[in-house]
């Protein structure tokens, strides 16, 4: 069932109203819609490659323990600029 059908069709009644955002609660969720939706199709880019072309040689992959190690430093440097 489409996300739309749980939320937009809803009936607007009083016990069922809707708390407005602030415009600018309102900008970030579409911000963050926006970013998820360009994630996704990029992920989806990726799986309709594969399947048109294989998957890739392992020489040309970057092994997995790598690519953790990279996010977690990521992570680590977001934490400590935030604190």
């Amino acid at each position: 069932m489409p996300v739309e059908a749980l939320v937009s069709e809803q009936p607007n009644t009083a016990e069922t109203a809707r708390q407005q955002l602030e415009p600018a609660a309102a900008d970030a969720v579409r911000a963050y819609a926006a970013k998820t939706r360009a994630d996704a199709d990029r992920f989806a880019a990726v799986l309709e490659d594969i399947a048109a072309n294989g998957l890739p040689a392992v020489e040309t992959c970057t092994p997995w323990e790598e690519l953790r190690e990279a996010h977690l430093a990521r992570l680590t440097g977001q934490r400590q600029a935030v604190a």
